[in-house]
């Protein structure tokens, strides 16, 4: 089995290689991210951030952080996947690029704007059969998971 440190940094570049992945499928395969997708990248970001964090301390502190981290994810993966549900009629109109947002808008308005979606967001493109949201909503839920409980474990605790 191994040390929960080890788990932990294992976890972190997992997080990383998902962002990298990301990465590829925009400048390799031309999917451009649409605002929820980049805001899914810097939960992975943040997960990551605690997971070495844990690699270097394991205990309440890196389950906490990636425990918020991974319930942001999925909750950024749930509303991509309802807009993506959305009937054609229904979707909301394509709004404008992050960039202009974070350039024209305080943080709030940004923050509201991206979670009420956009044309863009309600585009469907499949990786391996799935939804590019359900598969990051799986790996918000596993790695998330995996991460919160072994930091908590009573290993964590003795690693400290």
């Amino acid at each position: 089995m191994p040390s929960v440190r080890l788990l932990n940094a294992a976890a972190g570049l997992g997080c990383l290689a998902l962002i990298a992945y990301a990465l590829i499928l925009q400048w390799v395969d031309g999917l451009e991210p649409c605002p929820l997708c980049i805001f899914q990248r810097v939960s992975f970001a943040v997960m990551a951030v605690f997971f070495f964090l844990g690699a270097a301390l394991p205990g309440r502190l890196a389950a906490a952080g990636i425990g918020l981290a991974a319930l942001s994810g999925v909750g950024l993966a749930w509303r991509h996947l309802w807009l993506q549900s959305l009937p054609p009629d229904q979707v909301p109109a394509c709004g404008p690029g992050l960039d202009y947002m974070l350039g024209t808008f305080p943080l709030s308005e940004v923050f509201a704007m991206v979670l009420s979606g956009s044309g863009e967001c309600a585009e469907i493109d499949y990786v391996f059969g799935l939804s590019i949201p359900l598969w990051t909503l799986i790996a918000f839920v596993v790695i998330g998971t995996v991460g919160v409980f072994a930091n908590l474990s009573k290993r964590a605790s003795a690693a400290r």
